[in-house]
């Protein structure tokens, strides 16, 4: 482990610092996606096309995979507390901002500062995670903040969703601010002192990043979330055309895909403790690959009449091991960067983004030539190789995990 961990004298009693850093990831979280659910409201106020709101979503996540690794090395000798505090108040007075943009440039500028800011917390939340919790309990760690994430999918982005119906959409983001500054109090309260990383400097940092090690691990993230996340991009096309239904059928798997995720990464801390991180990754990435194998096989066989039940199932197999690689991947991470394991999983990190960008790339190509039944074919495709990499990863650098 890294020679940063806590000793178990100064480590903290209780889990209210672990609650924390999971409603930071939380409302990091509900903000990013929270526009999806606003799309017509943002487009009829400021008077643009649904399309140009919908890129708010896209500028959010462009800047947070170009930022996080940069700014992690900038960031990398502040105290870990100090960061994610004033990140999370910083964040929260540039959410209030964006509540009263006056106008479409000015509401993406103000995403992009967002996007900054969430960039240089996100990555040390993790790592933080992983440097508090006792040895054998980082795989737990890691995996609550990562449901943190998850869980604002289906819980904080609808709560957005019904805000901005009921009150316009600046009341959106005025609440996700409000929000953001009870974790950066409850976050000053709870959270222990932690310093930042011993003084590397900028050059060691850089060769610890360029190790094959780490890029081929990051690779696997970019792959294995191409995979997972193109399922989740195109999930309306998907399951229509399995079932032949939408609506409040879409809804019901939304939802299971929700709770499956959620209890995924929850699972996959547990397992990265249990199983070491190597395993439970070759585990998560294969049952990743089997789901959306099941899927392409119900689209290519069931003509669009499978049944509810069918699909739910093996959405919410596809959910759990979607969101259940992430917590190995970042103790993976953590493990084979050592002292600049916090730049690492901000690498990692990107790589998550880069991912959900290639997904929505590739599965529009495959929605527009083959509709729901490419995406699903694509998905797999990709899973696969996501599974290779993985395995040549774990077998050539393993992080004794």
């Amino acid at each position: 482990m890294l020679s940063t961990t806590l000793s178990s004298s100064s480590r903290p009693q209780g889990r209210a610092w672990l609650v924390c850093l999971m409603l930071a990831t939380f409302v990091i979280g509900t903000d990013d996606f929270v526009v999806a659910g606003v799309l017509p409201a943002v487009s009829a106020d400021l008077g643009v096309s649904e399309a140009a709101a919908g890129q708010l979503v896209t500028v959010f996540s462009l800047t947070y995979a170009l930022a996080a690794p940069p700014l992690a090395v900038a960031t990398a000798r502040l105290p870990r507390k100090t960061l994610i505090v004033g990140g999370l108040s910083v964040f929260a007075l540039a959410n209030l901002a964006t509540a009263l943009a006056p106008g479409y440039p000015s509401l993406t500028a103000l995403r992009v500062v967002t996007a900054l800011v969430a960039a240089a917390i996100t990555p040390a939340v993790f790592a933080m995670a992983g440097r508090v919790a006792a040895p054998e309990r980082v795989g737990c760690a890691m995996g609550a903040v990562a449901a943190g994430l998850t869980v604002s999918l289906f819980a904080g982005v609808p709560a957005g969703t019904l805000l901005g119906a009921a009150f316009g959409w600046r009341s959106a983001f005025t609440a996700v601010a409000l929000l953001a500054l009870a974790v950066a109090a409850a976050c000053a309260r709870a959270l222990p002192p932690l310093p930042g990383a011993p003084e590397l400097g900028v050059r060691a940092q850089l060769r610890a990043l360029g190790r094959p090690a780490v890029l081929v691990c990051v690779a696997g993230t970019v792959i294995g979330a191409a995979s997972g996340l193109m399922t989740y991009t195109y999930i309306a096309p998907v399951t229509e055309e399995l079932t032949g239904r939408g609506g409040a059928v879409l809804a019901l798997f939304i939802a299971v895909v929700g709770v499956s995720g959620a209890a995924g990464a929850v699972a996959g801390g547990r397992l990265t403790d249990r199983w070491g991180a190597d395993r439970t990754l070759i585990a998560a990435f294969a049952g990743l690959f089997a789901a959306t194998g099941a899927l392409a096989l119900i689209a290519l066989t069931g003509r669009g009449g499978a049944p509810v039940w069918l699909v739910a199932l093996v959405l919410a197999g596809w959910g759990f091991a979607a969101w259940g690689f992430n917590p190995p991947m970042n103790a993976r991470a953590l493990r084979l960067a050592g002292d600049a394991g916090a730049e690492a999983v901000a690498l990692n990190t990107s790589g998550l983004y880069a991912g959900i960008a290639l997904a929505g790339s590739l599965g529009g190509a495959a929605t527009a030539r083959y509709g729901g039944t490419g995406v699903t074919v694509a998905a797999t495709a990709v899973g696969l190789a996501a599974l290779i990499v993985m395995i040549a990863s774990v077998r050539r650098f393993p992080s004794g995990g």
